[in-house]
């Protein structure tokens, strides 16, 4: 099998992970979203350890504790993707899955606002019509929820935030994951060891089954992301980059046709202009990948951003 095709598998199977999450984490009930990200954390802690072990990648440690500046990096990214990943779960958890896939359809337009912000990026005038009907979007959807859609915007700017964070440190995606998780393990543990002493911890207390499922969000969390790096290292960011929408839209449609969650007219229109915006973002992107064509596939803010779904 060429490399190509074997990119186009490893990111096909990375976001068909990510769309189908909900229901994985619907599965996780009873336990409380503050119970599965403190799982999540610790699980993939292990996982990933295990791994790099097998791999005998550990001496990049060694070499991180040498850099405070990347420590302070890695701490801060550590708190945006456990606000991204907090959120996502109280999103799926509380019936409003079709919100958290809201957020993941604004992320691209959110990383290009950043790289504006952040980075001191140049927009091209596609890009800025793109940002604009994307806020025009967003308005649409406030008057619809009666109020702004924060549950969709935190999981965008935490996550661009993230992606913004990624590109200054350039770590490994496995390796990234494992310090990222470590950072955030003793919290977690922390959490769900006051969990147990009120008696709310569901560990062990539903069934074999469940038990077993908040075991595998380690893997579940890991999985993905390193078929990602696979697939991010084989394909054009172009490809990537319209890769990338296949996740939010299975998760629109897990949430209107399997947990049958409304969609009025009003919200449906606010998606739209949402969809025109990313059509306007995505065809100016490729336009632009033609004419460099030697581009690197994580070289943008937006490749990067890409490299962790919830």
């Amino acid at each position: 099998m060429n490399q190509l095709r074997l990119g186009y598998l490893y990111g096909i199977g990375a976001y068909l992970l990510w769309g189908f999450f909900p229901i994985y984490l619907k599965l996780l009930r009873p336990a409380g979203p503050g119970e599965i990200l403190a799982h999540r954390i610790v699980w993939s802690v292990a996982f990933v350890a295990l791994l790099l072990a097998a791999m005998r990648h550990v001496a990049f440690l060694r070499t991180l504790a040498r850099r405070p500046r990347a420590l302070a990096g890695i701490a801060l990214a550590a708190v945006l993707i456990a606000v991204n990943w907090g959120t996502y779960i109280y999103g799926v958890n509380s019936d409003r899955v079709v919100e958290t896939a809201l957020g993941y359809f604004i992320n691209p337009l959110v990383s290009v606002l950043f790289g504006v912000v952040a980075l001191r990026e140049r927009l091209r005038p596609a890009q800025w019509a793109a940002l604009g009907v994307g806020a025009l979007a967003v308005a649409v959807l406030t008057v619809d929820y009666g109020r702004l859609p924060w549950l969709a915007l935190t999981l965008a700017f935490s996550f661009a935030g993230y992606g913004l964070v990624k590109k200054r440190l350039g770590l490994p995606a496995a390796e990234g994951l494992f310090v990222e998780s470590a950072v955030l393990a003793l919290p977690a543990l922390a959490y769900l060891v006051w969990l147990s002493t009120r008696g709310d911890l569901t560990f062990g207390h539903v069934s074999a089954g469940h038990t077993a499922l908040l075991v595998l969000a380690g893997a579940a969390t890991a999985i993905p992301l390193l078929l990602f790096a696979g697939a991010a290292n084989r394909l054009p960011l172009s490809t990537v980059g319209m890769l990338q929408y296949l996740a939010p839209i299975l998760q629109l449609g897990c949430g209107v046709l399997i947990f049958h969650e409304p969609m009025p007219p009003a919200r449906l229109a606010g998606f739209a202009l949402v969809w025109l915006a990313l059509v306007v973002f995505t065809a100016d992107a490729l336009r632009q990948s033609r004419r460099r064509p030697r581009a690197h596939p994580t070289s943008s803010l937006v490749g990067v951003a890409g490299q962790r779904r919830s």
